[in-house]
């Protein structure tokens, strides 16, 4: 499955550390941070707890990027 989510970061290199970091998920397939559009694409992997995953994504990009955010 993959979904949108509307995000918040404050230049390209920071969307790219959210990006590194969102395909670092555990049951996330591929994600893809456009900084221009401010949105992030993510493809979940089969049978993934999108809610759970998304949680874990959020966490992971705040540890790269604290000030970004990710509208669930």
């Amino acid at each position: 499955m993959k979904k949108t989510y509307k995000i918040d970061v404050d230049c390209a290199n920071c969307a790219n550390l959210m990006e590194e970091a969102a395909k670092a998920t555990p049951g996330v397939a591929d994600a893809v941070v456009s900084f221009m559009t401010l949105k992030m694409k993510v493809t979940f992997e089969e049978g993934a707890d999108e809610a759970a995953v998304m949680a874990d994504v959020l966490a992971n990009c705040k540890k790269a990027e604290p000030d970004c955010e990710i509208y669930l």
